[in-house]
Formats: structure tokens, sequence, C-alpha cells
């Protein structure tokens, strides 16, 4: 993999909207289902790469691997680390060759996955994933996000196709800390703030049946969290695992690259650069989209921003979200920090442009810093007077 700068934040940003990569071939899910997966397992290869971080290998070492013996399967394992970086991928590669690899199997979260999709499309094979959590769509998607050693972000890679195998244990996922469910929740319902604002007047079938698809999404997040985050194993929280690890693939899949991100997941990637630990992918997404509709009442007095902002600040405070720096440990933060953030975030490439409307740094940095700002007076302050606020 060629080294690429922090310049390239998204190789989506340009790509035509003419290939679509839509859903995985097949999705398995179900209590217990891992071990009824073997044989859709080996139906893709009989030499498979196990990738996963250390803890979750031990855990398929008990579960999943001696079903893949049973199939006769001659396995492999590695781990992924530190994150999905050129490094981790580099040495993937070699072992992926050097075992001889014809399939590749991901077990994880969402950066164990990318790793395994993004190590399968370099080697064209067959991809399976299998997620451990409820955090991200990952499992789902045709796309891997590229890391630094660092845990910063770089840049997102178009793979040819989703998954040939996704597995969603509800019984794995429940072993998981809920905080991953609840970040995965703010992953998942930053599509509908994305998808509307970037596509919300398209006139192309696909990408109007994705925005609705986002609201849709959106609106069992709404009802069901709460309830779902009280009971693990519920109707309501299996509901909720099925919005946050498919539905919201299938957004991305039917709108492509224009309906996945805009102004959350930029500022997302702006913070990894910052952020030098605590907070995850998701948290870092549910505060980036009360930064985006905090500028779009800054930028266009737009009001239904504010009364949607609100919304979410009462539903995040009810389920655990972040809603401002201080949520995410950056409490302290410096001016250069902010500076910096906010200039990644705004990156030619960025997928904040796809705003409706031109975003300076001043007025990023002012909305990074006012998520939580009452109605009444604040649409309009400039960065000074909004910092004053916020001390």
């Amino acid at each position: 993999m060629p080294n690429q700068s922090t310049e390239t934040l998204s190789t989506q940003t340009s790509s035509p909207l003419l290939a679509l990569s839509v859903a995985p071939t097949k999705v398995i899910r179900g209590s217990q289902i891992l071990t009824q997966a073997s044989d859709a397992i080996a139906r893709l290869g009989s030499r498979p790469l196990i990738v996963a971080g250390e803890r979750t290998l031990a855990v398929t070492q008990q579960s999943l691997q001696p079903l893949l013996k049973h199939q006769r399967l001659d396995i492999a394992q590695a781990f992924y680390a530190p994150d999905c970086s050129e490094a981790s991928l580099k040495a993937l590669h070699k072992t992926a060759k050097e075992h001889k690899a014809d399939m590749i199997i991901g077990i994880g979260g969402g950066k164990a996955l990318d790793t395994a999709k993004l190590i399968a499309h370099q080697l064209e094979l067959p991809v399976v994933t299998i997620p451990t959590s409820a955090a991200t769509c990952a499992a789902w998607t045709a796309l891997s996000n590229v890391y630094s050693d660092e845990g910063a972000f770089l840049y997102d890679v178009a793979l040819a196709s989703c998954p040939d195998l996704l597995i969603l244990d509800y019984d794995l996922i429940k072993t998981a800390p809920q905080r991953t469910l609840v970040a995965g929740i703010g992953d998942a319902i930053a599509k509908w703030y994305e998808a509307s604002v970037s596509s919300g007047h398209s006139e192309q079938t696909l990408i109007i049946a994705a925005v609705q698809q986002a609201r849709v999404l959106r609106d069992i997040l709404f009802q069901k969290s709460a309830a779902a985050l009280k009971e693990p194993g519920s109707e309501a929280w299996q509901q909720v695992v099925d919005a946050t690890v498919l539905l919201a693939g299938v957004i991305g899949g039917l709108g492509g690259a224009q309906c996945r991100t805009v102004a959350a997941h930029a500022v997302h990637n702006g913070l990894t650069h910052i952020c030098k630990s605590g907070s995850i992918h998701g948290e870092k997404v549910a505060y980036g989209i009360l930064v985006q509709l905090r500028l779009e009442e800054m930028v266009q007095g737009n009001q239904l921003a504010t009364a949607a902002r609100q919304q979410l600040l009462k539903f995040y405070a009810e389920i655990g979200l972040p809603q401002k720096l201080s949520d995410l440990g950056l409490g302290n933060i410096t001016l250069n920090e902010l500076q910096k953030a906010a200039e990644i975030a705004l990156s030619p490439h960025s997928d904040i442009h796809r705003l409706p409307f031109k975003v300076a740094v001043e007025q990023l940095m002012a909305a990074m810093v006012s998520t939580t700002a009452p109605v009444e007076g604040r649409t309009h302050m400039g960065l000074t007077s909004v910092v004053n606020e916020a001390e």
C-alpha cells in the first residue's frame, strides 16, 4: 500500500455514482448462529486467514476454530495492530501470502473488519466478516478506513465489493461492552443528518431510497435505543443491533459515497489527530452531528437544524452519547489543537464539502465549541465570544 498523506482524506469524494456495492452476498444472523455457519464459510475456501485483535483471537480459538477444523480447513491467524494502518496491512499481506490463504475471515470491531476487508481486496480473495460489537456498520460495507499507527485517520479505500459473507451472532454481540452499542447508535443515526443534507434533494431513485431508509433508521433508534440498552438481548435490542450493523450499511450501499458521510464524519476524522485515547469512532461521529447542525444554524440560520440539535441533545443525555468536547476527553483542548482538528476536517478532499455551503475554519471552530449552546442569541456568534461562553 503506497504512502498517502493526511491531505488525501477521502478517495470517495470524486468517485462517479455508476457502480454500487449494495450488500454482502450472504447475511446470516441469529442467536448462537456462529456454531451453524461453518458450512457457509467452507464454501468460500479451504485455507482461511483469521484477522482479529489479540483478545478476539482468544475467543475464536474456543468457538470458531474448532468448527472450522471440523470442516478440515487449514487455518492461520494473525493480529491486526495497532490499527488498520499501512504497517499492519503490510505485515498481514505477507502472512496471507505465506499461508497461501484463499479466504480472509475478519472478526472484531470496525478496525479489525476494515483491515480484513482491505487485505482481501488487495489479494482478490473472498472475505467473511464477523462483528463482535454493534459499534459500526463495517461488517457490511465496501469501504475500509486507513489510520496511522497513532490512530489518526488518513484516508479511505473503496473496495471492489461488499463482503462475501456476514455472520451476525447476537450472543457474540451481547458480550461486548454496552458502550460499543451506544457508539454504534451515534454512528448510525448520523446517516440521516448527513444523507439528508447532502442528498435530500436528489431525484435519483436509489438515492431517494437511501435517504428515506436513513429516516427510518433514525426513527428506529429514537424509538428503541433506550429500551434496548436497558435489556440487552431483548427484541428491542436485536432491532437496534440490526439497525446499527445492517441497516446503516444498506444506506451507504444504495446511496453510494455521497449518502455515507458529510460533516459529522469529517469532524471525527479531524478529532483523531488530536484525541490521544478514550473516545471511540461512533462517539466522535455523534458529537460531529451536533457540530454539523451547529454549522447549519450559524451559517444558514437554519431553524430546523436548531430544533434537531436540541432533540439530539436530549436523546444523547438519555443514552449517554457525548454532547461536547469535554465528553470526549478534550475538556482542556488548546486553541492550536482545535484549529488543527478543524483544518484537517476542512482538507480539500474532505467529506465536509458535501455541505450545501462553504465553511471557514473559524466557523467550524466556533461550531465545535458551541454544540450545547442554547437556542436564543447564539446563531451568529463569533469564535472568541463562543470560546468565552464555553469557558
